[in-house]
């Protein structure tokens, strides 16, 4: 899988995510198609995606047996570290502790995780 195809199913993966788990209309951004998103939205989320997916792969398939909260976790860590890279002083929410994360968005990081999972052979 290429970065870019990497970074849509991750993309797709959230938007679905904020639609299934978000509480009433979620802002225009969170569910920008690909084409709307920000080049540095799309590095990042590629980047998380390659993470994800090599962690998977090194696991061999044990990760499927974390929870999924760790899993949840493990992209938001990654998420976190991507902000880092794109911007030096990011916004408090782009760098949120996990326990400071509302519980849609760990639902969803959740699911991106689990998705990612499912597209490793």
């Amino acid at each position: 899988m290429s970065e870019t195809e990497g970074a849509r199913l991750f993309r797709e993966a959230w938007i679905a995510g904020v639609h299934r788990h978000f509480p009433g209309e979620p802002k225009p951004g969170y569910v920008a198609p690909w084409d709307e998103t920000p080049q540095w939205e799309r590095e990042a989320a590629g980047a998380v995606a390659a993470q994800v997916r090599q962690f998977v792969s090194l696991s061999d398939g044990a990760a499927a047996r974390l929870t999924r909260e760790q899993k949840g976790r493990f992209v938001a860590i990654c998420w976190t570290a991507q902000m880092y890279r794109h911007f030096t002083d990011p916004k408090p929410a782009y760098v949120a502790d996990w326990s400071e994360l509302p519980a849609w968005q760990q639902e969803t990081d959740a699911d991106i995780f689990e998705t990612i999972e499912k597209s490793v052979d």
